[in-house]
This record gives C-alpha cells, structure tokens and sequence, in this order.
C-alpha cells in the first residue's frame, strides 16, 4: 500500500477537523488523506476523509475499534478512486462524471 502516516505523525496528538484528538492521520500519495480522532464534538470517535480538490467526508463511531476496522476498509476505497482518476490536463467529461460517480457509492457505502 501507498498509504503512510502524515508529516512523520507530527499531526498525532493535535486537534483536529471534528474537535478531537488525532490519533491516526494516515495520507495517500499526496492525494487523499484519512483521519481518526478522539473524544470530539459529536462522537467518542470520527473518521474524516477526503481527496484533495473532489471530497471531504466525515463519519462517527462509538468505538475505537469500529473506527479502525473501518478506517481500513474506506482506505482501500479511497485508494480505487484514487488510483482513477486522471491527470487535470488528461480528464474529459466522461472521467469526471465517473470520479463523480465513485465518490457518490463511496459515501452511500460509508454513510
């Protein structure tokens, strides 16, 4: 996997998007990045995702555990949708429209 944790984990330990602690942060190629926080403003746990310039998206766990397992399986997700989508000077309407699409099953898969 391409995935690694962010700024050589400087971010762990910070507050973060939700209000919570970070206490995973993990990026993919420079391209989408996965977060896990404690302790914040809605919930004992969130996941706040996104792909740099196409999405953010955040969602809420009562555990840990949940948030990790979960945090896995959005991963490779990410990585799929990630891995599509085209250079800016190479993308057509159709690319876009397919991004679009994937992006839309990825937060209806992870509401």
């Amino acid at each position: 996997m391409k995935w690694y944790e962010i700024d050589d984990s400087k971010t762990i330990g910070q507050i973060g998007s939700e209000g919570g602690c970070i206490i995973a942060d993990d990026e993919y190629e420079s391209r989408a990045r996965i977060t896990i926080e404690k302790d914040g403003l809605t919930a004992p746990f969130s996941i706040s995702c996104g792909i740099y310039g196409w999405m953010v998206h955040t969602r809420f766990f009562d555990t840990l555990e949940e948030a990790r397992i979960q945090m896995e399986l959005m991963k490779s997700k990410l990585e799929s949708i990630v891995d599509g989508i085209p250079l800016d000077d190479e993308s057509s309407d159709e690319d876009i429209k397919r991004v679009a699409s994937e992006i839309s099953e990825f937060v209806n898969l992870f509401p």
